[in-house]
């Protein structure tokens, strides 16, 4: 069975095309405004042929987003049966920063995860498929811009994610591929980097490859992308899979499901 996956850090829905648009466009990111839902409804186009989604920077429902719940609004107008969300950084009532996943297929559980470091705020949103060693993990994680709380993340993953599963590290990582602490993370884990080498950061101009996609070596990698879009300040970073013959995913027939992280839909 092969399965489509993507990546991408959505910035809150907030698009950025140029350097000077952080400062420009600043106030975008504590107030409401009708571009941010015609950015969302863009990139509800552009991930709705895949079978699983994960976001990053994705706002749960705060002032800057209309109170908007950024992961369900993405799955209703993608046509995606599941979803779910991770709050990780509040700030006030003004910003709900967090993880999102959106999948044609139906987990059996979800898990939520705070990472480490000294500035609270990240987390990995863990989603299971199946039970026992013939089951898929998909992770999805958001990894601290600063190196040394970074480290800390990535060994918490290394000790926390199961290797005796199947599995799927995505997200933006805020670093590349071939560094000491991600290449111990997936030497530990057993992962392959299908993803390697394609820049994703800034989007206008991709010169850094930070958001990735790791999967077992049990898992066959096929094409992957990035795609060439500003919606955001990242590009996404897609990827396709072939699962072995063991693996059984579900279809979600229900409508849009909300689960609250860490509880079993």
């Amino acid at each position: 069975m092969k399965i489509r996956l993507l990546s991408f850090n959505v910035q809150a829905g907030t698009s950025t095309a140029r350097y000077h648009h952080y400062v420009t466009h600043s106030w975008r990111q504590v107030l409401p405004h009708s571009k941010r839902v015609e950015n969302l409804d863009a990139i509800a186009d552009l991930v709705a042929p895949y079978d699983m989604v994960a976001l990053q920077e994705v706002d749960s429902g705060s002032l800057r987003s209309g109170f908007i719940n950024q992961s369900r609004y993405l799955a209703t107008h993608a046509g995606m049966p599941f979803w779910c969300h991770q709050s990780n950084r509040k700030v006030g009532t003004v910003a709900y920063a967090g993880n999102g996943f959106l999948s044609r297929f139906e987990p059996d559980s979800v898990e939520e995860h705070r990472l480490p470091g000294v500035i609270p705020g990240r987390g990995t949103l863990l989603v299971r498929f199946g039970e026992g060693f013939n089951g898929l993990d998909i992770a999805v994680v958001h990894l601290a811009l600063g190196k040394r709380a970074r480290a800390q993340q990535l060994k918490f993953l290394s000790r926390e994610l199961d290797s005796s599963r199947h599995l799927v590290v995505l997200g933006d990582f805020n670093t590349q591929i071939d560094t000491p602490h991600v290449l111990e993370l997936r030497e530990i884990l057993a992962l392959q980097a299908p993803t390697r080498g394609l820049a994703t950061y800034p989007s206008w101009q991709p010169q850094r490859a930070i958001d990735h996609i790791l999967v077992s070596e049990t898992l066959l990698a096929g094409t992957a992308e990035v795609l060439d879009v500003t919606y955001s300040d990242h590009c996404p970073v897609a990827l396709e899979i072939e699962l072995p013959q063991e693996v059984r995913l579900h279809k979600a027939n229900r409508p849009v499901l909300s689960v609250e992280a860490g509880r079993t839909p």
